[in-house]
């Protein structure tokens, strides 16, 4: 669907970004090249990328970030395009929350909420991690948590610490 035949309004999608195998930057930055260029999907914000420690078994810290998309997509076809994309990048799912080439998770959809089995809105564990909530504090501050009625600066400034995340600088 092209940009120019509309049929309904768009909606706003916060994605969080995450990799910890191979090139990293490379990789988050070919995602959102990607995103950017399929049908249905326009990326109208990004955070910064930030190293940050894994959550589950050892391995290599992550580069994790956020973004905001335009999408004209139903919220099950967007799960589908960030799967198929972390496939094309080569992410294999061997263990639970262990390293990954890339990983895309969707956070927020507009205001829906949503409890099915495949997908949950807002993400269920979103709340919890600086990782999430401080890039896209940086991109979406205002954005209204549709379970807590809390926007994303207020819930950043609520986590108990920033999780370790330094900020990278960004490359020219």
């Amino acid at each position: 669907m092209a940009w120019t035949e509309r049929a309904d309004p768009p909606r706003q999608a916060a994605i969080a970004l995450g990799s910890n195998l191979g090139d990293c930057r490379a990789t988050l930055e070919g995602a959102l090249v990607e995103l950017d260029a399929s049908p249905g999907i326009r990326l109208l914000r990004r955070s910064a990328w930030y190293r940050s420690a894994p959550v589950g078994p050892p391995q290599p810290d992550y580069l994790n970030g956020c973004a905001v998309l335009e999408v004209l997509l139903s919220p099950e076809a967007l799960l589908d395009r960030l799967l198929e994309t972390e496939t094309r990048f080569g992410r294999v799912r061997a263990e639970r929350w262990g390293p990954r080439t890339l990983d895309l998770d969707l956070i927020l959809l507009s205001d829906l909420r949503l409890d099915g089995e495949r997908l949950q809105l807002p993400h269920p564990r979103m709340r919890e991690r600086a990782f999430v909530l401080v890039p896209l504090a940086e991109i979406a501050p205002d954005w209204i948590d549709p379970l807590t009625g809390l926007n994303v600066a207020a819930l950043a400034r609520q986590l108990p610490d920033d999780g370790g995340l330094e900020r990278l600088a960004l490359q020219s």
